[in-house]
């Protein structure tokens, strides 16, 4: 009787334990990340954009149906990604996966429309079709819903459907930055200021449509600057970007620049030194690349750079259509005036970068500054060589392939990022009636920055320029050239121009997140092809083997506990 009334105590205990357990587990939350990489701990500064959330977010992954399988895992690992963050926004992120192709609540439009609108490319599973089969799209992206505001996630910047080890690693590493960044953009009152310089022949046509559009004014509060006309530069704009130029500066304003620098103003350029377009030698077949004496040079040597009058070109280059017959018949060949620069994954700028185009490009040198730290962002493939200019480039060129032995120069620069105390080009150069005139509008003269500073010079314009084609608007990163063909590719241009503004404006601290580094750990195919019999057989056997040595153990206990003893 005694032992009847404890066992059933002891299964209320039990019952009354699992539910403390599950309860506490549901309350307090803690993981262990056994991992090198630190692959499953979220980073602070992430923790802190999680923790202001104060309002529900919901979060609609486009990754669900019949995939590829390297999408379907990038989906699992996006959900338990997902999972803590629930966990870390006090369960005010609430995610699912749904279709692309199915229709917004209420309304007749699809998904994929939204996505389309926000600029989010899709992925074409079936390129070559069967007579009566449809193009069948998959968006591998994500959209953060938030006080009636979207914002997009690119979840994989490639383009191949078939998602191989490197590039899923890739895109898993950047998971957690990717959400993080649309989160700390969409739950920010107050965007950046930054300003776009004019006023020296800047473009600002259809051709900055996607950079203002897309890029600037989708992220940041966008100020069109007449350089040549504003006093000074106003601290209040956090980065001034200058994009082409083709008019001389004036000491005047290069003196404006050189203040905002010194004042703490980051400063993105991307600068062509020489005159050099496509568009003449499509017309002409020729072209000739000269100075444009942009007067800039004195003042980027002062930083710690010098970009060159010359022109790089790559073997690894883009296609640009050539006449074969001299009339109407083309033939796409490597134009090695188009580089294409792959990323070094040396900075949080290009880490997980696809390739990036330009167009005549030219060099950049590093030269001494004192506490200046340069980090080389774009820089040529191994099979490249420059030509001293003025130069005259003709389409006759293409038609002998190109000497390979010519191209025997490697990581020729044409993108560097500079961070430390800069030293003002006008140190003991100023005039009193200048200093007073800067102190007048409430910026007093410098000679050097008080903080730490960075500012990224890019020796090509065209990298942010999108080109037209039959009167419609591409993406920047696309060659006008090769659209509708084969060739035809989205570049990394729009990504490598928003993690250069991303590196420069935002303070959130992310770039902890994105330089996150997953370490892929493939198996030996070698010892997976020798070894793979004894695997097999162990995986079967070993299973049943552990089953039955269990079972004979538990017979044998159950027997000698419960068998009495013969008296």
């Amino acid at each position: 009787m005694k032992f009847s009334s404890n066992k059933k105590w002891w299964w209320l205990i039990i019952i009354v334990a699992i539910i403390l357990i599950n309860y506490l587990a549901s309350v307090f939350h803690q993981r262990i990340d056994l991992t090198n990489e630190k692959r499953f701990t979220i980073s602070s500064p992430v923790k802190k954009i999680l923790s202001n959330i104060d309002q529900k977010m919901e979060i609609n992954i486009f990754l669900r149906g019949d995939i590829p399988a390297g999408f379907k895992k990038l989906s699992l690992s996006a959900q338990d990604l997902l999972q803590e963050f629930k966990e870390y926004s006090n369960g005010n992120i609430h995610y699912k996966i749904i279709s692309a192709d199915e229709k917004m609540p209420g309304t007749e439009r699809t998904y994929a429309d939204t996505l389309s609108s926000l600029g989010i490319v899709p992925i074409n599973l079936k390129v070559q079709l069967k007579e009566g089969e449809q193009s069948q799209y998959i968006y591998p992206a994500a959209i953060v819903n938030y006080q009636n505001k979207l914002q997009p996630v690119n979840l994989y910047s490639g383009s191949n459907t078939f998602i191989t080890p490197p590039e899923l690693n890739s895109a898993e590493a950047l998971l957690e930055f990717n959400f993080a960044n649309a989160i700390a953009k969409i739950t920010e009152n107050k965007k950046p200021m930054v300003a776009y310089a004019v006023g020296n022949g800047e473009p600002t046509g259809p051709n900055t449509y996607d950079l203002v559009e897309n890029v600037l004014k989708k992220n940041y509060n966008l100020f069109m600057m007449d350089l040549p006309k504003e006093p000074v530069i106003p601290d209040t704009f956090k980065l001034l970007m200058i994009v082409k130029p083709t008019l001389e500066f004036t000491d005047a304003e290069k003196l404006k620049i050189d203040q905002y620098v010194m004042h703490g103003g980051k400063l993105l350029c991307f600068i062509d030194r020489l005159n050099a377009e496509v568009d003449s030698l499509q017309m002409k077949n020729e072209v000739i690349a000269y100075d444009r004496n942009l007067n800039l040079q004195d003042l980027f040597f002062k930083y710690g750079v010098r970009i060159n009058p010359d022109l790089l070109m790559d073997l690894q280059c883009d296609f640009l259509p050539f006449s074969v017959n001299g009339k109407d018949q083309f033939e796409f060949l490597h134009w090695n005036y188009f580089p294409l620069f792959e990323s070094k994954q040396n900075s949080v700028i290009n880490k997980n970068l696809g390739l990036v185009e330009g167009k005549f490009v030219n060099t950049i040198d590093t030269v001494s500054a004192p506490g200046i730290k340069k980090t080389i962002l774009l820089s040529s493939s191994a099979n490249s060589r420059t030509i001293e200019t003025p130069a005259l480039i003709s389409g006759a060129e293409n038609r002998n392939a190109p000497v390979d032995a010519a191209f025997n120069k490697k990581d020729l620069i044409a993108g560097v990022l500079l961070e430390g105390k800069f030293t003002s080009l006008y140190k003991n150069r100023v005039s009193r009636d200048e200093i007073d005139s800067l102190s007048f509008y409430g910026t007093p003269f410098q000679t050097e920055n008080i903080k730490d500073n960075k500012m990224i010079i890019v020796s090509d314009g065209d990298i942010v320029l999108n080109g037209v084609y039959k009167g419609q608007l591409l993406p920047m990163g696309v060659n006008s050239y090769t659209v509708g063909t084969q060739y035809e590719y989205q570049f990394a241009n729009r990504q490598f121009v928003e993690n250069c503004l991303e590196y420069l404006v935002n303070n959130e601290g992310l770039s902890e997140a994105k330089s996150k580094d997953y370490k892929l750990r493939l198996l030996d195919p070698k010892k997976t092809s020798e070894q793979r019999g004894f695997w097999e057989i162990l995986n079967l056997l070993l299973p049943v083997f552990l089953i039955v040595i269990f079972g004979l153990i538990y017979q044998w206990t159950r027997k000698r506990r419960y068998t009495k003893p013969v008296v």
